[in-house]
């Protein structure tokens, strides 16, 4: 650690902080999920750890707890986390000169949040210690946030009132991280196809519906990106 990193890992704290908040009602809707779905503290925590995506472990539960096909329970999981393949390829300038062994457990920490707010300023500077720093100290954050109330919803799910709404409160969440990255046309594009696309197809069978929906997005943000692109270049 030298002080450039330091100085990335405070400006990037402080970008994420206001943000990070609403990682809780998320955490314990998952943490309470994962429980009611019959899972132990151990296997709770387990699934959580290996993979630490809050969507993709409460749409995969059902189908686990349901004895839905393997090959249905890893597509559903995958295609809810393709996303994260996109984040990383448009964040990877960022980690130029930085060793593999540092950029491989950047891709496990990398959310939704800290790629919506700290990929502009992180493509812009060129102390790679500061990028580092910058992009860590809200990432480890955010995990740790994410760990401890998950653990709390597990612990706690009987606890909990059952007119406290909370599936509400982690909607309001999921939006807070949506605003930011809605600022990018491409992104827009496919928030809004993969969002109107997931209710035209809400009646598929296995829920495949949300699978379709989801790459239908994706297909619509590259090729939204590309014809921008195309379009600032003439």
């Amino acid at each position: 650690m030298n002080r450039r990193f330091l100085a990335g890992a405070r400006s990037g704290f402080r970008t994420f902080l206001p943000l990070s908040i609403g990682l809780i009602p998320w955490a314990l809707v998952t943490g309470v999920a994962l429980t009611s779905g019959g899972l132990s503290v151990v296997e709770a925590m387990g699934m959580n750890l290996m993979v630490y995506a809050g969507v993709a472990q409460i749409a995969t539960l059902p189908l686990i707890m349901g004895g839905a096909p393997l090959w249905l329970i890893g597509l559903t999981g995958l295609a809810l986390n393709l996303r994260f393949l996109i984040f990383s390829a448009a964040i990877a300038r960022g980690f130029r000169g930085m060793p593999l062994r540092l950029r491989i457990p950047s891709g496990y920490l990398l959310i939704d949040g800290v790629f919506a707010l700290c990929t502009e300023r992180l493509l812009k500077v060129h102390d790679r210690h500061w990028r580092f720093g910058y992009f860590v100290a809200p990432s480890v954050w955010g995990w740790v946030l994410w760990q401890v109330f998950v653990l709390t919803g597990v612990l706690g799910a009987g606890a909990l009132p059952q007119g406290w709404s909370l599936e509400f409160m982690a909607t309001i969440a999921l939006m807070m991280i949506l605003v930011p990255l809605s600022k990018n046309r491409s992104m827009l594009v496919a928030a809004l196809t993969g969002g109107v696309a997931s209710v035209l197809l809400r009646d598929i069978p296995l829920k495949l519906g949300v699978i379709v929906a989801i790459l239908l997005g994706i297909v619509a943000g590259f090729v939204a990106s590309r014809a921008l692109a195309e379009h600032k270049e003439a």
